[in-house]
């Protein structure tokens, strides 16, 4: 079989880790995730963005880099939590129009990122997660992560503007747009079936679609 080498992307919330997960177990392929519970800095990132944004960007640039090449690099086809792209075009802007890092930090973590990025294989097949705020919000609220406490609805809505755009201009790969609260992937099989047989199909280049995207 093909080795094939994918990343899930989107929003806080918007069911990455679950999507991961349940296609790992489906495919046989290997996962990875985000470095949530185990982060030495994201839980005094959510205290105070200020202070531990730069700190926070500069960690999982790392943890990230070393995870995307190992992935890749593996002989079985791999499924990743979140992308480092993510990291500079997503969070690191955002950190920088909400004040939380400066000019001078942000353009010093954004040549590290480039000089990274730039050996890194690219993937095969990007999947976007994405549904609306408030959505997201209720499911943050529901899972109840003490540090995402602090999470608001509009700095939910700032990184879903800097998902838009990045996406706009990506070429790497393909991209999957799945829209979650149109899918229950965790409950209901037949949800799960329907984004597998889009995969496939985006991975072996049947059709160009862009899927439940409304």
């Amino acid at each position: 079989m093909a080795k094939h080498f994918v990343l899930v992307s989107g929003n806080i919330g918007a069911g990455k880790t679950s999507l991961t997960e349940r296609l790992g177990e489906q495919l046989g392929w290997r996962t990875a995730y985000e470095s949530v519970m185990d982060n030495p800095y994201l839980s005094d990132f959510y205290g105070d963005m200020r202070q531990w944004a730069f700190h926070l960007q500069v960690f999982f640039l790392g943890h990230r880099a070393e995870q995307h090449l190992a992935m890749a690099q593996d002989p079985r086809s791999a499924i990743i939590d979140r992308s480092i792209f993510e990291d500079a075009e997503i969070f690191a802007r955002a950190s920088l129009e909400l004040g939380n890092v400066s000019h001078r930090d942000f353009a010093t973590y954004r040549k590290l990122y480039d000089l990274v990025v730039e050996t890194l294989p690219a993937p095969d097949l990007l999947i976007y997660l994405k549904a609306p705020v408030p959505v997201l919000l209720n499911r943050i609220q529901q899972r109840g992560r003490e540090m995402e406490l602090a999470v608001t609805q509009d700095y939910l809505a700032l990184l879903e503007r800097y998902y838009e755009q990045w996406l706009a201009g990506f070429d790497l790969c393909p991209v999957l747009t799945i829209r979650t609260d149109d899918l229950d992937f965790v409950h209901k099989a037949g949800h799960l079936d329907t984004v597998v047989a889009r995969v496939h199909e985006r991975l072996t280049g049947k059709e160009e679609l862009t899927f439940l995207e409304s």
